[in-house]
């Protein structure tokens, strides 16, 4: 390999690098401060997931069974703004990142991961759930989500007065401990 190939290789790895880094998730973000902006312009609340992406084995499961889904999907477009609050092990982040993501950890503490709050645009906390039970689903999160939003008000994403999701009206207990000795 010539100087030349040996550069333009690298050039490419560190571009493709860099765009791993700066990846989030469809429909998510990783900068507060637009976050926030938006849901101001929009009328949303902001959702906030402090996460351990590369380590939290919790935190993969609610992404894959309840952050990506469909139902997830159409709830949050309607209701709020989505941002990652992340701190992996492994995965770089920028210095404005890691800056941003330790100042929103000291505003709204929490004992574990991962951790959801739900702001309004103001930043006044509406809700916060720390684990998450395997199994769940989307459909019983969104329900608990919106059984505790609701205890401000309507949530953004409602026409009728009612429930912005399907499903019957009982609570779901999704975040339960688990019964000693099963894990």
């Amino acid at each position: 390999m010539n100087m030349k190939s040996f550069y333009a290789t690298a050039l490419v790895a560190s571009a493709l690098s860099l765009a791993a880094i700066a990846a989030e998730p469809k429909g998510w973000t990783d900068n507060y401060t637009q976050a926030v902006a938006k849901a101001k312009a929009e009328k949303k609340y902001v959702l906030l997931d402090f996460t351990g992406s590369d380590w939290c084995g919790f935190c993969k499961v609610l992404d894959k069974e309840v952050f990506s889904t469909p139902h997830f999907e159409s709830w949050a477009k309607k209701n709020v703004v989505l941002v990652t609050v992340d701190f992996p092990h492994q995965t770089p982040l920028s210095a404005q990142v890691k800056k941003q993501n330790s100042e929103l950890m000291s505003k709204y503490p929490t004992r574990g991961f991962p951790t959801i709050v739900i702001t309004d645009a103001d930043g006044k906390e509406l809700a916060k759930e720390t684990g998450y039970q395997p199994g769940t689903g989307a459909v019983a999160y969104v329900q608990k989500l919106e059984t505790e939003l609701k205890k401000n008000g309507p949530l953004p994403g409602e026409t009728n007065g009612g429930s912005s999701s399907a499903g019957g009206t009982q609570e779901p207990s999704i975040f339960k401990t688990p019964p000693a000795g099963t894990k």
